[in-house]
């Protein structure tokens, strides 16, 4: 998209995630892996606010956690938000319910759908839409800086020097992953496509 403004290797690439074998067998483990995902983090949340019914006077966290730590639940539930938008306007059209928009095209001899113009009619008809977009790339982002860092301190790596390399790869997987979700949002709101 970003170095082809025809849509072709956008084409290409959807069409590959569509038809791979591998991906079809990881998608759904994917899904279920978020399912019970949210569910333990829901779990987990409604237990740790449980065991302490009366909440403290003064709460001075700053100092010894992020942001992102202290609201990992309310970030995961922008996140879900972001994810339903996501996978509604996109996976679900792709797979089950169609758009006008995803004609059949040829590229290169392969027959595939024009899951270009589904993603660039999207983001053009909408400057709101590109903005929640990348609010939710923003938001997990944030949901990811502390959930990367904290699975490894869960199997062990939880001494200052690990976790200072942990938190600062986290940080740069963060970025990558927002910046990734940002980026197409971005090219369209900067009118650098046709």
């Amino acid at each position: 998209m970003i170095v082809d403004n025809s849509g072709e290797l956008f084409n290409i690439g959807a069409h590959f995630m569509a038809t791979n074998p591998i991906i079809k067998i990881v998608e759904p483990i994917l899904a279920i892996g978020f399912i019970i995902h949210i569910i333990l983090a829901s779990i987990l949340t409604l237990q740790n606010r449980g065991a302490r019914p009366i909440k403290y006077d003064l709460r001075r966290q700053s100092g010894n956690c992020t942001w992102s730590s202290r609201n990992m639940y309310i970030l995961g539930g922008l996140v879900l938000i972001f994810l339903f938008v996501h996978l509604w306007n996109f996976w679900w059209k792709i797979k089950f319910a169609g758009d006008p928009l995803l004609t059949e095209i040829n590229v290169d001899g392969t027959t595939m759908e024009n899951t270009y113009a589904l993603v660039s009619g999207l983001f053009k008809s909408s400057i709101i839409y590109c903005f929640l977009y990348i609010l939710g790339g923003i938001f997990l982002g944030l949901h990811l800086t502390h959930g990367f860092w904290s699975a490894f301190q869960s199997i062990g790596f939880c001494n200052q020097i690990w976790r200072k390399r942990l938190e600062c790869l986290a940080k740069i997987f963060a970025f990558i992953i927002a910046a990734g979700f940002s980026i197409i949002p971005l090219y369209f709101m900067l009118g650098l496509a046709n």
